[in-house]
């Protein structure tokens, strides 16, 4: 082989190696990148995609939907008529599934009545399903060839984001995948990919004097008022019954405290703290035989972790501390309710800032708490025997989740990591006090935080704390701003989970339905900043708000 010819074989061999990384950088070229296939994610993926861009979703487990898959079935609605746009089209969807005969295996769908409030009436939407159904129609509504779905890739959240002038260029994959994208959305509920690219954020409560709030920081006390006058539930809301004593030898301080007491201070009324509300598991249970698997007792099983629980009972309570709402297919979503129920108080605060295996720890200890607590309920002899009657009726179902014990894998993050931008929506914003003029989406749930820490009182009886439960009158509008950074932070990324908003104005915002609202807005404002060639600080709000309300949207 002559000189001339090994040089036009390397020229050749080159231009080929060129050309395939070209391809495989083109791949994973996409304009809007989502990181987390949450509600929002999905919604934020459907619209980016109806806007004629290529969008590429990112879910680290192996299952879309968040918490709509994952045990929420009865939605929290608050007021129906502001939820719009495709959060709307879902529910729809949703009857539309269950208009179907085939899709009633377990139940005759004439026997099926859900509570008043997710009646539909004559309303085209159902508010009501199985982690199974919301799983299928959320596949179907993302089949599209402009929506590509990457399973199982978490972020690498210490150097795996690339910005440059205020923009994120890349992300990296722990598999060491590199996706490139005009804008990026957070849709995930813990905001890993916000604090990876340095944007300001909060965890924990802010004291009321930060905002000027009322009902945000420690919450001891056993009443309240919302700031328009009307009277609130506070700490007394899912609390134990009186004189339930925290020593492992009952009025011996000395014997030491029983599990999951906060031994210190509960902190000073209204002051901040770094602590988060609870998370549970959202449990899909049934007692039709044939789909149930009965509760086992977990290997770790420790009797002293339940023995607030049959102190509880002992001192007076007398009901299954559980909220079972009924879902088709003689199924359930069963939420925490009572003093000592699915919530595993006290124990997320590291949650937020662990790393994965950490987090998996977490998750896990969160199962074993839960399945314990079932077992318990159904088996042990110091629950009172009508409890033990009723819970044993009940199992998981075989039908539901890919776990074979029937759990789901999805933990109920309640809340996590919270943005704080050029505008933070307060109490004042949930409370209509203040309002903003670039709304996105509206809000109308109960600010509804679940209890943050279980402490000993005064008398040296055990109490919960963190709990409120306070109306919002009105729907309120979520601004813009609160789900994009500070300009001087970064350009092209929005962030509609982990929202710019105080920990109680978040607690009427976190609502599946506001989040796949603020999904679908966020995506909009992310192809209008495309389109136009700005940053996302400087879109024209009047042409987001004209599509947003060309889409349905209700702002």
């Amino acid at each position: 082989m002559n000189s001339n010819t090994f040089l036009f074989l390397v020229v050749i061999v080159l231009f080929g190696y060129k050309s395939n990384a070209q391809n495989n950088s083109n791949k994973n070229q996409y304009d809007i990148v989502v990181y987390g296939a949450t509600s929002a994610g999905i919604t934020a993926a459907i619209q980016a995609a109806r806007m004629n861009h290529t969008v590429l979703m990112i879910e680290p487990s192996n299952r879309i939907g968040g918490q709509t898959t994952g045990g929420l079935g009865q939605t929290d609605i608050g007021n129906k008529h502001t939820i719009g746009g495709i959060s709307k089209e879902f529910y729809q969807n949703i009857k539309k599934y269950y208009s179907n005969s085939e899709n009633w295996k377990w139940q005759d769908r004439s026997d099926y009545k859900p509570s008043h409030s997710h009646k539909s009436g004559n309303d085209d939407t159902m508010w009501t399903f199985e982690p199974s159904a919301a799983l299928k129609v959320y596949q179907d509504m993302l089949k599209s060839d402009k929506i590509t779905i990457h399973y199982k890739q978490r972020l690498n959240r210490k150097t795996g984001v690339k910005k440059k002038d205020g923009k994120i260029i890349t992300i990296t994959m722990e598999s060491g995948k590199v996706y490139h994208g005009k804008m990026f959305i957070d849709a995930s509920y813990e905001g890993d990919l916000m604090a990876a690219s340095k944007i300001s954020y909060i965890i924990g409560r802010e004291a009321n004097s930060v905002y000027g709030e009322k009902l945000n920081g420690v919450q001891t006390k056993r009443t309240g008022k919302s700031l328009n006058g009307h009277k609130s539930k506070l700490s007394e809301a899912h609390n134990f019954v009186s004189g339930v004593d925290p020593y492992i030898i009952k009025g011996d301080s000395t014997s030491g405290t029983l599990p999951y007491i906060n031994e210190s201070s509960p902190g000073i009324d209204g002051k901040g703290d770094k602590k988060i509300q609870a998370y549970a598991f959202r449990m899909c249970l049934t007692k039709h035989t044939e789909n149930k698997i009965s509760f086992d007792k977990p290997a770790n099983y420790k009797e002293l972790n339940y023995e607030l629980l049959f102190r509880n009972f002992e001192n007076g309570y007398d009901r299954v501390p559980w909220s079972n709402n009924k879902l088709p297919n003689n199924k359930t979503d069963t939420n925490n309710k009572g003093g000592f129920s699915t919530d595993f108080i006290g124990q997320n605060y590291n949650y937020p800032e662990a790393s994965y295996k950490e987090r998996e720890k977490i998750l896990e200890e969160h199962r074993n708490y839960q399945k314990g607590l079932m077992w318990t309920l159904a088996n042990h002899k110091r629950v009172p025997q009508k409890i033990r009657e009723e819970v044993s009726k009940w199992g998981t179902c075989k039908d539901e989740f890919e776990r074979e014990d029937g759990w789901p894998q999805q933990l109920y993050i309640r809340e996590a990591r919270r943005m704080v931008s050029d505008l933070v929506i307060t109490e004042k914003h949930d409370e209509g006090i203040e309002k903003v003029n670039d709304g996105i989406g509206l809000a109308s749930y109960t600010m509804d935080s679940h209890h943050v820490q279980r402490y000993i009182t005064q008398k040296g009886h055990v109490f919960n704390e963190g709990n409120v439960e306070a109306v919002v009158h009105k729907p309120f509008p979520i601004s813009y701003r609160s789900i994009i950074p500070k300009k001087t932070e970064c350009t092209n990324l929005l962030v509609p989970v982990c929202l710019s908003a105080s920990h109680i104005a978040f607690a009427s915002i976190r609502m599946e339905p506001v989040f796949m609202i603020l999904g679908q807005s966020a995506a909009t404002a992310a192809s209008i900043a495309i389109k136009s060639n700005k940053t996302l600080q400087d879109i024209d709000y009047s042409t987001l708000k004209n599509r947003l309300i060309k889409d349905n949207q209700q702002l």
